[in-house]
């Protein structure tokens, strides 16, 4: 059955379309010839994309056709900001900013010291150089960023992005603590593992499903790496700073075994 939009002019449906979202917007366009091809106007596409969007063009080596084009491939190609210290993309379903923070932007305890830690270059990695740990006592991870490089109105999750080395000896499978937050609020506190203790046997694996029931494990990434949640929060009209925290100083084991890419903020999902 034809839509009784159908007999709108193009330009008008593709205005409507366009106070939707990305993902209304691709299925709208089967409901009907007219509809596809108003959703293909650059009207649609042009509201779902950053009003920066200009100026992140250059880093392409291609010329793009459409705003609808060049919309996916900020969703699947992220492109580097700030001088190459953070990674910006699109959620694709709903346009929603997403950044990762390099650890060049972050504080870590002895992180000058070559002798601790030192600064990689992988061919996997969006940055330049990313943080390999070498060997610490005291685990201190923290810093932030202001929140004007998110979308308002948004619930948010923090992630931490790595591999790990060897078993991560001393760190992988011991709770570490971390925390995010707005600055000037109490923020939200958790443990997580970077790998997690090993089960041996019915009876230690019990044992040990009681120990880390609160912890949160890592899961793996569609691009190779591997993510532990750091917490949420809610971002309200980007005029905040978010702050986070990774800390493993209560044992005097020394630790290493670390590589991390950065500090992932993304839309949380709906649970």
């Amino acid at each position: 059955m034809p839509s009784p939009f159908d007999s709108l002019p193009v330009d008008c449906i593709s205005t409507i379309i366009s106070f939707t979202s990305p993902r209304d917007a691709c299925v709208a366009a089967s409901i009907s010839k007219t509809f596809e091809s108003a959703v293909k106007s650059d009207t649609v596409w042009e509201k779902f994309l950053p009003s920066e969007y200009s100026s992140l063009i250059p880093q392409y080596s291609r010329v793009f056709t459409s705003k609808k084009e060049l919309y996916f491939a900020l969703c699947d190609d992220p492109v580097l900001i700030e001088e190459g210290k953070k990674s910006f993309w699109l959620e694709k379903a709903s346009g929603k900013r997403c950044i990762m923070l390099s650890l060049k932007e972050s504080s870590i305890t002895w992180g000058t010291s070559p002798q601790y830690w030192r600064w990689i270059s992988i061919p996997e990695s969006r940055f330049e150089k990313i943080a390999e740990l070498l060997n610490v006592c005291w685990f201190d991870i923290g810093d932030g960023m202001h929140t004007r490089y998110l979308s308002p109105r948004t619930h948010y999750s923090v992630y931490i992005v790595f591999k790990t080395k060897n078993g991560c000896p001393n760190l992988g499978d011991s709770p570490v603590d971390v925390g995010v937050g707005l600055v000037g609020q109490e923020p939200s506190q958790k443990l997580i593992y970077f790998i997690g203790p090993p089960g041996r046997g019915r009876g230690r694996r019990r044992r040990r499903e009681t120990e880390t029931r609160d912890v949160t494990r890592p899961e793996a990434r569609e691009d190779g790496w591997m993510e532990a949640e750091l917490g949420e929060f809610y971002n309200d009209s980007c005029c905040d700073d978010i702050s986070f925290s990774i800390i493993k100083t209560n044992t005097p084991h020394w630790k290493s075994g670390l590589i991390v890419q950065g500090i992932e903020f993304r839309p949380a999902k709906i649970r």
